[in-house]
């Protein structure tokens, strides 16, 4: 039985949709610049928190209101984080992965797995995405899928 079919004791859920992720980032600048300059995302907002000593940004490919974005989190006072093992990573779906991944490389970018077919997954009709994987300045992956 799949999420689609699956019967809820309590009744339907009410309508949802992904709005954001959030992730720190020890230094706002730098990783502004590689989600701006290099990924090609903009600045929806930005909130400054005195009291509180942090700034948060929101940035993605459009608009809050129909798109999912990330929520950067810079804490003033904090200058390295621990990623733990539960964080995967962030997809991006790109049109031309190895353009992509030579751009980014060409930028100073790390490129953590060049571009390749996906292992051991392939849809029905044995086709499989081409993906790679690049690193923020945090070093939060970053999976780009392009189709093969």
């Amino acid at each position: 039985m799949n999420e689609k079919t699956r019967p809820n004791a309590h009744g339907p859920a009410p309508p949802a949709r992904m709005l954001h992720t959030m992730i720190r980032v020890s230094n706002l600048e730098q990783s502004l610049a590689f989600y701006l300059d290099a990924l090609g995302m903009h600045e929806l907002r930005r909130e400054d928190y005195p009291e509180g000593r942090f700034t948060l940004v929101f940035v993605g490919y459009g608009d809050e209101a129909s798109n999912t974005v990330i929520e950067m989190t810079h804490n003033w006072d904090e200058g390295d984080y621990s990623h733990g093992t539960g964080f995967g990573h962030i997809a991006i779906g790109v049109s031309d992965i190895y353009a992509a991944c030579e751009r980014l490389g060409s930028m100073g970018i790390n490129i953590a797995r060049d571009p390749g077919p996906m292992t051991f997954a392939a849809d029905q009709t044995g086709a499989r995405d081409v993906i790679a994987f690049v690193e923020d300045p945090d070093v939060y992956k970053i999976e780009l899928i392009g189709s093969a």
